[in-house]
């Protein structure tokens, strides 16, 4: 689904979809265009991108995260439970600081990602929209007789400072940086409770500022003024590819195992019990996965998600999941992700697709991409 301008304001107010960003910005006129994203409705491109993908890279970049929501876990049992219901540590995790999760069936089957983060006795849940109500059906199935709610927390947004640049642009401001991946801080800003979050990053630093709904605006703009360059979800999107960092629904989706994905950071093989665990560990102690999600450099037309990928004169190797094209001063680049076979990733040979007759190669990659 996605929306051009203009909008009427009648329009703007039955599409609850638009994140707080988009719908602001939407309703200043600017020629801007909604796209879906995460499941709500964000802004495709804000500059030219090239533009985007530059400031991604080697600057600063300002964006919406208003897909994002926030629940607190609340309740006697509220550590204990919440432990066994993810992948990765909840127990062990130290005041301001966070961990990426998977969730599981009993069947080891992935069900979404989610980031559980804790704030002295608190915790809290951060998950993508378009996992949002599923997730929590899951994850209130399993509230039986534990002392737990789940408590969705509204009036706020969030808004995302990606870059190798971005520590510049929080001095600028006078705002602290963080040091370390998955962790927070809260401060006041402007007369706002500001909670500043750094996340996982690979090709440079990634912050969430969660900002009430009437900060939201001065937050972007003072931004801006130091040195942010606002980019849309398109770049973004990329970006994410180009890093290696799956999304679930795409690159990693129901029927994958946690070792499928490659993403052991998601993954704790010490903290105990928790739900698809058996699974996880008999995979760890008694052997491999037969595929892997590996990041790749394509050389032809731009693959779409399902392409097939084959090997050696046309056995199968897998098949994309992800791809975009990056607007780089070098050049353009094309880069994805795609489940590929053991027996393709073991021999590490160029690996053939054909998009409408046109015929492409595709090169594993170590990790992600170099963007020099």
């Amino acid at each position: 689904m996605q929306k051009s301008f203009p909008m009427t304001h009648t329009e703007l107010a039955v599409a609850k979809q638009l994140t707080p960003l988009a719908a602001q910005m939407l309703h200043a006129k600017k020629q801007l265009e909604a796209v879906a994203f995460r499941g709500m409705l964000s802004l495709r491109e804000l500059d030219a991108p090239e533009v985007e993908i530059v400031a991604l890279a080697k600057g600063a970049a300002v964006h919406d995260l208003g897909w994002l929501r926030r629940v607190a876990v609340r309740g006697e049992d509220r550590f204990r439970w919440l432990s066994g219901m993810v992948t990765n540590t909840v127990n062990d995790l130290t005041p301001a600081t966070g961990a990426w999760n998977l969730v599981l069936n009993a069947q080891g089957r992935i069900q979404g990602d989610l980031t559980v983060w804790r704030s002295t006795d608190t915790l809290e849940l951060e998950i993508a929209s378009d996992q949002y109500d599923r997730l929590l059906a899951h994850l209130e199935h399993f509230i039986i007789m534990d002392d737990v709610e789940l408590v969705p927390l509204a009036e706020e947004t969030a808004l995302g400072l990606t870059g190798p640049l971005a520590d510049e642009v929080l001095h600028r401001l006078g705002l602290p940086t963080l040091a370390d991946p998955q962790t927070s801080v809260q401060v006041e800003w402007n007369g706002f409770d500001l909670r500043i979050v750094r996340g996982y990053g690979v090709l440079g630093l990634h912050y969430e500022f969660w900002v009430p709904l009437a900060g939201m605006s001065k937050l972007w703009k003072f931004l801006c003024t130091a040195g942010a360059v606002p980019v849309g979800c398109a770049s973004l999107d990329a970006f994410r590819i180009a890093e290696g960092t799956p999304e679930y629904g795409v690159d990693m989706v129901e029927r994958d195992l946690p070792q499928e994905t490659s993403q052991l950071r998601a993954l704790s093989f010490s903290k105990g019990c928790y739900l698809g665990q058996e699974i996880v560990e008999r995979i760890r102690s008694r052997g491999s996965v037969h595929r892997h999600l590996r990041s790749l450099e394509i050389v032809g037309p731009i693959p779409v998600g399902g392409t097939e990928l084959t090997f050696d004169g046309g056995k199968a190797a897998g098949n994309i999941t992800s791809a975009a094209e990056l607007n780089l001063p070098s050049g353009k680049r094309i880069v994805a992700l795609g489940m590929i076979r053991g027996e393709a990733e073991l021999r590490n040979l160029p690996l053939a697709y054909s998009m409408e007759g046109v015929e492409g190669s595709a090169q594993m990659l170590a990790g992600a991409i170099s963007l020099e």
